[in-house]
């Protein structure tokens, strides 16, 4: 799944509007929606913040993995 069509995907299963995510993110509707639309790329800042209000992982955000919750342990160090 694209970064953009799992924004939108989420956004839906929370039930929340284009607005109420922008209020979230501090910037306008048609902003929020060329996130959606992939015609704008997102801060690091604002993809915290939609993880946070997803609970869900960064990695599930950007479509690095189809785990919405992150693996315990999964960054060890050598």
């Amino acid at each position: 799944m694209k970064f953009y069509s799992r924004l939108k995907y989420l956004r839906l299963e929370a039930r929340l509007s284009q607005a109420d995510v922008a209020k979230v993110l501090s910037c306008s509707q048609v902003g929020y929606s060329m996130y959606e639309l992939g015609k704008r790329k997102i801060s690091v800042e604002k993809l915290i913040l939609l993880s946070k209000m997803y609970h869900t992982s960064m990695d599930y955000m950007v479509g690095l993995t189809d785990e919405r919750e992150p693996r315990s342990g999964r960054y060890r160090r050598a």
